[in-house]
């Protein structure tokens, strides 16, 4: 963990592009994360490193100035302001998992899930029942599909006309048309369903 803070003002102080060093700084922050087990599509550093922009950019000059005395580490730069960066990457990093498991706790990612799905069926974009197989799935991790007609109290094929309008919207994913239903995020539910995930800037 330690490394990839080090390794992300580093990168950013060598700066070996015209352009575009701090989006490859920040996607190779990503990439080292999930190489060592941290990390996911949603959840990223780089949200954290957004929300707190001017203090990034301070520490991030601070880490670039040559070492202060003979007591400030043994290369050319500043370790002392370097720690002061590792430490706040890292805080970020902790604060963004706090963020993101507030956001994905289960009651409430339920019913951001429900409200946008009720306006779904209101609109008659999306089919009755279409939260409960839904709430299934996120709460049992998966779901297969020949329980959906018990699940929601109808028929084979109004299970199936359900299941293939949640597929259709990518709200379920499946690897085969036989696999069990899991869960989906397209693009266009991501503000209803994880509300302030990606910051304004």
């Amino acid at each position: 963990m330690i490394a990839v803070a080090a390794a992300h003002h580093r990168f950013l102080w060598i700066h070996p592009f015209l352009d575009g060093n701090g989006r490859v700084a920040r996607l190779m922050s990503h990439a080292l994360l999930l190489d060592i087990g941290i990390g996911s599509a949603l959840w990223s550093v780089s949200r954290g490193l957004a929300r707190n922009s001017g203090e990034y950019k301070r520490l991030l000059m601070a880490a670039d100035q040559p070492r202060r005395n003979d007591l400030d580490g043994r290369g050319a730069l500043s370790q002392g302001a370097l720690i002061d960066f590792c430490k706040f990457f890292l805080e970020n990093c902790l604060d963004q998992i706090r963020y993101m498991r507030e956001l994905l706790d289960p009651s409430e990612l339920q019913r951001r899930m429900e409200l946008y799905v009720r306006d779904e069926e209101s609109a008659e974009r999306l089919p009755k029942r279409s939260f409960t197989v839904l709430r299934e799935v996120l709460l049992a991790g998966e779901l297969e599909r020949g329980r959906v007609p018990a699940l929601i109290d109808t028929s084979e094929r109004t299970a199936r006309r359900v299941i293939s309008a949640l597929l259709e919207k990518r709200l379920l994913v499946s690897s085969s048309h036989k696999s069990p239903l899991r869960l989906g995020f397209p693009i266009d539910v991501v503000e209803r369903w994880f509300p302030k995930l990606y910051p304004v800037t």
